[in-house]
Parts: structure tokens; C-alpha cells; sequence
């Protein structure tokens, strides 16, 4: 519980840099709303802007606005949005699950083809086998995940003729259909982290292979398959699961271009069109949502250590 409350209060001061950070960027960001709006300077008259300006609360000094806009998340209110003049807070609801939906298709996928492969590389004796899991690892380091979905959207149309529905298609309406449009975006984003996680996996199970336990166990006339799982494989999960945890950041950061190339109207679509309009509430908002969510996924990463090993505990 010590330990929880001292998370939960770092995670406060986490909150509150990025806050400040994200604030000020987006206000230094060239041209304001009141630019989008008149397209362009001189569109305007001075009276005008003056306005436009006082409606939207950006007349008043930096430090105001910001104390304001920080107290109105204190109490659950994000805010509306410039652009449509919708409440920040059900825009985000409404994005959420395509981006979650996403992310978590994009981790299991990860996690199914990284630590397999990771662990044939690791107990496979072929040296074709550990060749060619290292070069699929180097070159899902080597690529950007953006340069990927061009490539995967340009072999589906031209190789194969084929590409999913444009209009986005919620999975309990039509399950196969959403499945469709969500494979080449989580391919995109899989093929770079499952490369990460392969290189991760061999590398700790070839560690915790040569271990003296694995080898007692060995000697004991454990099944091969039982030594890799029940003994090795479940040791060696602590630094994957470590990686995990801090691929979801850059995963987070991939949503953005991922989801414009592929025309998913989630968080990161959200995200840099409120860039594109300088619509400082919608943006403010979604980079917040972004943080919380990645402290509170190394959170329970690192809770998932007591788990997999007994002997860590903490105070």
C-alpha cells in the first residue's frame, strides 16, 4: 500500500510536468485558432479578433489560462472544443475504444509472434533458424512503422486488390469487417515492436537456460517442453514484459501516423487534426490521456513482477 501511494503521488508530479509542458507548446505553436478561422491574417478585423479571442479565454496571460484550464481537469471538465464546440470529454469517450481497440490487437500480436520466435531462436540448434530471426529482428528495428503501412497499403492494393472498407466499422456491428480494416494498421505497428520483443526473448532465455535450476530440472527428467515453459520461459518474462511496457509509449506515439494513414478516426486522428486547427483543448486533453495511460501501464508492469517472481517485493 506504501508503495502504491508513493506511485500514485509521483504520478501526480508526472501529470503535472507534462501538463505544463504540453501547454506551452501548444501555445507557442505559430498562428492561434482565431487564424484557422478567418483563413488566414487580414481576414479579420482587429475588432474582430478581439472577439474571437475574448470568447475562447486566449486574451488573458499564459498563467491564467493555464491555472484555469488545470483546475476545470481537477474536476473532471476537459473543456470544449474550439473546432466544433463539443465537450473535450465525450470527443475522447467517442475515440477511445478505436485506439484501445488498436493498441491492444497490436500488443497481443506482438507478444504472440515476438516471444515464439525469440524462443525458437533461443533453443533452436539450425543456424538458418537463428539467422533469419535476427534478420527479421534487425529489420523491424531498421523500419519505421509509417514507411511499413505505406508499404503494407501499397502490396494489398496493387499485389493482391484488395483494401478494407474506408468508413470505420465498430467490432459489435460487424466483427469481421472490423477485423479487416484493423489487420494492416496492426501489422504496421506490430512488425517493429515484435522485433524488440524477439531480440529480448532470446537473449533472457538463452540466460536463464544456462541456469543451474534449469539444468537440476533437466537432470529430474523434466519434459523439454516443461523446462522451456514452467521453469525457463516464466523467468525469463520479467525483462520482456519490461519491454512491453515501454514499447506501449512509442506504440502511443505510432497511433498518431498510424491512424491518419489508414483512416481511423481514434485518438491520434483526433490528436493531429487538433494540432492542424490549433484546437488547444482537444490536444491538451488527448497528450494527458496519453501519459496517464502510459504511467498506469508501467505501473502494472512493474506490480506483474511480484507475480512472475516471488521474491521481489516492494516496500
Amino acid at each position: 500500500m506504501r508503495y502504491l501511494l508513493r506511485r500514485g503521488l509521483w504520478t501526480v508530479v508526472a501529470l503535472l510536468g507534462v501538463s505544463v509542458v504540453i501547454f506551452l507548446l501548444v501555445h507557442f505553436i505559430p498562428g492561434t485558432i482565431v487564424d484557422i478561422l478567418g483563413g488566414g491574417e487580414g481576414q479579420l478585423s482587429p475588432e474582430q479578433r478581439t472577439a474571437v479571442m475574448h470568447e475562447f479565454g486566449l486574451d488573458r496571460p499564459l498563467p491564467v489560462q493555464y491555472a484555469y484550464w488545470l483546475g476545470s481537469m481537477a474536476r473532471g471538465n476537459f473543456g470544449w472544443s474550439f473546432r466544433s464546440g463539443q465537450p473535450v470529454g465525450q470527443l475522447l469517450v467517442s475515440r477511445l475504444p478505436i485506439t484501445i481497440e488498436l493498441a491492444v490487437l497490436s500488443v497481443a500480436g506482438v507478444a504472440g509472434v515476438g516471444i515464439p520466435l525469440g524462443i525458437l531462436a533461443s533453443v533452436s540448434g539450425s543456424l538458418r533458424v537463428k539467422t533469419a530471426v535476427q534478420v527479421i529482428g534487425l529489420l523491424g528495428l531498421s523500419l519505421p512503422n509509417f514507411w511499413i503501412a505505406v508499404l503494407l497499403i501499397i502490396a494489398a492494393s496493387y499485389l493482391f486488390h484488395w483494401l478494407p472498407a474506408l468508413i470505420y466499422v465498430p467490432p459489435w456491428t460487424q466483427p469481421w469487417v472490423d477485423l479487416q480494416q484493423m489487420f494492416l494498421p496492426v501489422l504496421s505497428l506490430a512488425l517493429g515492436l515484435a522485433a524488440v520483443v524477439v531480440r529480448m526473448t532470446r537473449s533472457s532465455m538463452l540466460e536463464v537456460l544456462g541456469q543451474e535450476y534449469v539444468k537440476v530440472a533437466q537432470a529430474k527428467g523434466v519434459t523439454r517442453a516443461g523446462v522451456l515453459l514452467r521453469h525457463a520461459l516464466r523467468n525469463a518474462l520479467i525483462p520482456i514484459i519490461t519491454v512491453l511496457g515501454l514499447q506501449m509509449g512509442y506504440l502511443l506515439g505510432g497511433v498518431v501516423i498510424t491512424e491518419q494513414i489508414f483512416g481511423l478516426p481514434g485518438l491520434g486522428w483526433m490528436l493531429l487534426n487538433g494540432v492542424y486547427q490549433r484546437d488547444y483543448p482537444v490536444v491538451q486533453a488527448t497528450v494527458m490521456l496519453f501519459a496517464l495511460t502510459f504511467i498506469v501501464v508501467n505501473l502494472a508492469v512493474d506490480l506483474a513482477y511480484t507475480y512472475l517472481d516471488p521474491r521481489i517485493r516492494y516496500q
